[in-house]
């Protein structure tokens, strides 16, 4: 059966069996600039504002969005992670990465990356369903068994999605890509890299042909009307706002 792709419900750390399994946002938070809240596959490279005391959404609320929890586990988790020294609060609040949060992250973030190349190459998974089980798996691997997956795998360098393994080129490649949603008409591109945080979304891109490396080039762009549509595979298709700001691609 096809696994929904839907987000989790996570545990709250306060009633974890295990003092040991650490708290769930650092295995969601996307590694930029030392900013907490942007799950792993999303627009976080693109979107650079962050919670502030203004009106917006709180830093608990996005969390708890997107984490698919209540606010007040949201807020738990949050000052776990502040008490464990992996986060600390910006000058507007704003939950920032310390440099342990950092190297913590970033493990667990190639971990995820490793067990979905794991289910692709040699257990036959989707793309897709190798996203949602790698999830769920994250906790059953220890280092030393994800060292060896990775050398057996013959040392990837992406995960199925196109995301790297090594979150530092990752970020080094992030100044080279944009979502096709901010791309002109007329532009030719390459799609590098599929966002993952909608389950949904993510089978319709594989449906699509919408994968890493394939070529289009965007026909007409209305931001107005919320689609544009490209060329792919000798035909014209639309795709709607949120699809087209979950492809980045590297203009040519």
């Amino acid at each position: 059966m096809r696994p929904s792709g839907r987000p989790r419900k996570i545990v709250n750390p306060a009633t974890a069996p295990s003092a040991s399994v650490s708290p769930v946002p650092i295995c969601k938070a996307h590694l930029t600039d030392s900013r907490v809240g942007w799950p792993c596959g999303t627009a976080g490279p693109f979107r650079r504002r962050v919670p502030r005391d203004d009106g917006s959404p709180t830093l608990a609320s996005r969390v708890a969005e997107m984490l698919g929890v209540s606010r007040a586990s949201a807020g738990e988790m949050l000052k776990r992670l502040e008490a464990d020294g992996l986060i600390e609060r910006g000058e507007h609040k704003e939950a920032l990465l310390t440099a342990a949060g950092r190297v913590r992250a970033e493990k667990v973030v190639r971990k995820h990356r490793i067990i979905e190349r794991l289910l692709t190459d040699f257990m036959g998974y989707t793309a897709a369903e190798a996203h949602v089980y790698a999830d769920e798996l994250g906790d059953t691997f220890t280092d030393d068994m994800v060292e060896r997956i990775e050398a057996r795998l013959g040392n990837p360098e992406r995960c199925p999605h196109g995301w790297p393994v090594d979150p530092a080129v990752e970020q080094a490649e992030n100044d080279e890509l944009a979502p096709l949603s901010d791309v002109a008409a007329g532009t030719r591109a390459t799609i590098v890299r599929l966002a993952e945080h909608d389950g949904d979304l993510l089978h319709w891109f594989y449906d699509q042909g919408l994968v890493p490396g394939r070529e289009l080039v965007v026909r007409d762009a209305q931001p107005a009307a919320g689609q544009m549509t490209v060329a792919l595979n000798g035909a014209e298709q639309a795709i709607g706002e949120k699809a087209a700001a979950g492809l980045f691609v590297r203009p040519a």
